[in-house]
C-alpha cells in the first residue's frame, strides 16, 4: 500500500507528498473550470498517469530483455466532455518508439502497452486510443 497525502492549500491549488519518497506536487484547475492553470489539474495526472504507465510497462518488458528503450515517449492528449458531467471523454496517447527495435520487439511491446495497468482500470470508463509511430532518425 502507498499512501499519498493530499492538501488543500488555498486558491484552487492543492499539493500532494508521495509517502515512500516524499516527492510533491503541485495541481491547480485548469482555466476553463475556474483555476489560473498553473499546474497540472487533477484531470490532467489521469492522463499523465496513462503515458507513464505505458513507458513503464513497456521499460519493464524492454529491460527484461537487453533492448534499448531509450528516448521512447507518449505524448497524451485529453479531450473533457462538452456537456453533462464534467469527466474526460477521450484520452490519445501518441507513442514513438525507437526506430532500431525490430518489428517482433515492437509487436510485443504493443501487447504489453495493452496490458498497463492505468489503461486497465480506464478502459471502459472513456476512449483511450493508443497511435503508434516509430522515432525519426537523428542525422549525424
Amino acid at each position: 500500500m502507498t499512501a499519498i497525502q493530499c492538501r488543500y492549500t488555498g486558491d484552487l491549488h492543492c499539493t500532494a507528498q508521495h509517502g515512500p519518497s516524499g516527492s510533491v506536487l503541485n495541481t491547480d484547475a485548469p482555466t476553463d473550470h475556474d483555476g489560473l492553470g498553473e499546474s497540472f489539474s487533477p484531470t490532467d495526472l489521469l492522463a499523465t498517469a496513462l503515458g507513464t504507465c505505458l513507458l513503464t510497462i513497456m521499460g519493464i518488458t524492454a529491460r527484461r530483455r537487453g533492448w534499448d528503450l531509450a528516448d521512447a515517449s507518449v505524448i497524451v492528449e485529453k479531450t473533457m466532455t462538452s456537456e453533462g458531467p464534467r469527466r474526460i471523454q477521450r484520452l490519445e496517447a501518441q507513442i514513438t518508439l525507437p526506430v532500431s527495435l525490430s518489428q517482433e520487439q515492437k509487436a510485443l511491446l504493443k501487447r504489453v502497452a495493452n496490458d498497463c495497468p492505468v489503461k486497465r482500470n480506464l478502459d471502459s470508463s472513456m476512449t483511450i486510443d493508443l497511435i503508434w509511430s516509430d522515432a525519426s532518425p537523428t542525422a549525424d
